[in-house]
């Protein structure tokens, strides 16, 4: 870790401590066998003393993980006391197929949905259902529909990569706000002058609308930049040398490393306004619960 530093002096800065605590809100994923839903809940029990405004579970690409999902969900909602919030697609189902699936949320007690267009799995391209939703700005509406749903929806800094042009990105952003959506929440990134200048378009294009940046808290490096990849998130060059330097180091030192870097980006977001945050979890609680403590954010018994 000194040698990390020692090579990095101003990669790190003070954490921010404001004068009031930040929002925060938690993204967890479906457990796929036992050993994965114990190390699940042990996350949701550590995390939730920390009184996020919303605990939201994934759905898997092509709706893999649906009865997993809503098992999950509705367990949040009945064990604890955090709103729970469940993701949505409109991949692999017809139209009236997901407003069942709405319902049975509504029935359930979820008020809130993370309404996404979603991935078809293997990487496919995304073909719509000739009795499907098409696009978020369909499935947003059609919830808006079935009840007064309090509706999240997915923004990209760096653009979606099947976007026209930033500014068909932003457009399309906007008519999600139009159908009805609440507020939406950014892709992961890593660097906060990417998600301050993105914030700066959406508000000159007149959105008004809460838009939560997306922070990705993980000491699996490798894994971190498979991700950035994958997504086309842009690695910074000095995050770059580092994840380098750290591929052959301890774990230890890697989740260190990793709880620092994302402290300095929450650090800078602070400093510059943002007072909400929104943590993709990957089911693990231990650096996303340091983050929170760094941000003011303390637990309440």
């Amino acid at each position: 870790m000194e040698r990390i530093l020692r090579e990095n002096p101003n990669f790190v800065t003070e954490p921010f401590l404001g004068e009031k605590e930040p929002h925060i809100s938690f993204e967890f994923f479906p457990p796929k066998n036992e050993e994965a839903d114990k190390l699940l809940w042990e996350s949701v029990e550590r995390l939730a003393p920390l009184k996020p405004r919303f605990m939201s579970v994934t759905y898997g690409a092509g709706g893999s993980t649906r009865e997993r999902t809503r098992a999950t969900v509705t367990r949040i909602a009945r064990e604890t006391t955090i709103p729970a919030v469940a993701h949505l697609t409109c991949v692999n189902a017809s139209r009236d197929e997901i407003d069942d699936i709405a319902r049975d949320y509504w029935d359930a007690g979820i008020r809130h949905i993370v309404a996404l267009r979603g991935d078809p799995p293997g990487g496919e391209r995304f073909q719509a259902r000739p009795d499907g939703y098409a696009n978020a700005v369909e499935l947003v509406e059609g919830l808006k529909r079935i009840a007064p749903f309090e509706i999240s929806v997915a923004c990209y800094p760096e653009t979606h990569p099947q976007a026209l042009s930033p500014e068909a990105d932003i457009e399309f952003l906007k008519r999600k706000f139009d159908a009805g959506a609440t507020r939406a929440i950014s892709q992961f990134f890593l660097s906060a002058d990417v998600f301050l200048r993105f914030r700066d378009r959406v508000a000159a294009a007149g959105i008004t609308a809460e838009i939560l940046p997306g922070i990705m808290p993980t000491s699996n490096i490798s894994g971190l930049r498979r991700m950035a990849d994958s997504c086309g998130i842009a690695i910074p060059e000095k995050l770059g040398r580092l994840m380098e330097s750290l591929d052959k180091d301890d774990p230890s030192v890697k989740q260190m490393v990793s709880m620092a870097v994302t402290s300095d980006l929450c650090s800078q977001l602070a400093r510059e306004g943002v007072d909400s945050f929104h943590f993709y979890t990957m089911n693990r609680a231990e650096i996303t619960s340091a983050l929170c403590r760094l941000l003011g954010r303390q637990p309440v018994a």
